[in-house]
């Protein structure tokens, strides 16, 4: 570990076999605590660049506890956190949307640490259970093509590093890569950064980890998800190509508010907003829904516009095909309980 700890602290880059090599060295015993932090903390000061994000999720994704059985055109849509906004759980609620037009999502995420409320703990609230295994999660993602998978259950060899990382109490590389470590081999995917002169970097990292198709997004406000409050700034990758371009709600013909319009609380509050947009209650909180899940319906390949996604996201929600996604989670989990 001293090496590479030289090595970066003198602002010199890994490459990508260099930072799979230090990623296997942080779950080693044998390597101090101190080692650890000074390696997170002094990574964080160089800056992180495209090989050595995707070198720390390859080993992070390695070392998981994986659904064996290929399911094929999976997509996740969980944002990295950290913009400060205070929001609803947006991408949770989004997540039954984009299930409900017939498209599997593997919806991977955690409690809340930067925000009140996490998808882990809205889920919680609503009825979810956090506890399932790896064959319960397979097992309701091809029966109900929506199912949640619990970070630290899905990555329990990481317990160490996170303790580190909350005593460091900094932006950390751990900051940035929570939705590219989903344990399922995803095909496309919709990914939210609260940090936006990152964005074209994210998508190199999804296109090395082998999505088809993906987009990445910092919204209005430097939102990790699409805001309504003006122009949002996505990147889309397809076929190994980048394409950078805006979107504003007048593109897709959505009402313009103000980010105040959708803070969210704790879990029960989180949870009573995420059911009432599912149940097809209208307003900011549905609007920005159908926002998301129609980038995230065009991310999938679904659609040829955002602007068909949103039909489709509407679709789902009127229908009640997103609410019974919930449900049928809900349900699958009381049947489940331990």
């Amino acid at each position: 570990m001293q090496r590479f700890l030289q090595k970066i602290s003198n602002k010199q880059n890994l490459t990508q076999k260099e930072m799979e090599h230090a990623t296997r060295l942080l779950f080693l015993e044998t390597t101090t605590e101190a080692e650890i932090g000074a390696f997170l903390t002094e990574l964080k000061a160089k800056g992180e660049t495209t090989e050595e994000i995707t070198g720390i999720v390859n080993v992070i994704r390695e070392k998981s506890l994986c659904i064996n059985e290929h399911i094929p055109n999976v997509i996740d849509n969980c944002g990295t956190g950290g913009d400060g906004s205070q929001s609803f759980n947006i991408s949770t609620t989004a997540a039954f949307v984009i299930a409900g037009v017939g498209i599997t999502v593997a919806k991977h995420g955690n409690r809340s640490i930067s925000s009140k409320t996490g998808s882990a703990d809205v889920l919680e609230a609503l009825g979810v259970s956090l506890t399932m295994d790896k064959d319960q999660m397979q097992q309701i993602l091809k029966q109900n093509g929506i199912a949640f998978l619990f970070a630290p259950h899905v990555h329990p060899s990481l317990k160490r590093v996170m303790k580190i990382r909350k005593v460091l109490n900094v932006p950390t590389i751990f900051n940035l890569i929570g939705p590219l470590t989903n344990p399922i081999q995803l095909t496309t995917q919709l990914m939210g950064i609260y940090c936006r002169d990152m964005l074209v970097q994210m998508a190199e990292v999804l296109s090395q980890l082998g999505r088809k198709r993906a987009i990445v997004v910092n919204g209005a406000g430097y939102m990790d998800e699409a805001s309504l409050a003006g122009d949002n700034f996505l990147v889309l990758l397809e076929d190994g190509e980048l394409h950078s371009f805006t979107l504003s709600p007048a593109d897709v013909d959505l009402p313009q508010y103000d980010n105040e319009a959708i803070k969210g609380g704790d879990a029960t509050k989180n949870a009573k907003i995420l059911r009432g947009v599912l149940e097809g209650k209208t307003g900011a909180h549905r609007d920005t829904v159908l926002l998301n899940a129609g980038i995230g319906i065009y991310a999938h390949g679904k659609v040829d516009s955002v602007r068909e996604g949103i039909q489709l996201a509407k679709e789902s929600i009127d229908s009640g095909r997103a609410l019974k996604k919930l449900e049928n989670l809900i349900k699958y989990s009381l049947a489940n309980e331990v």
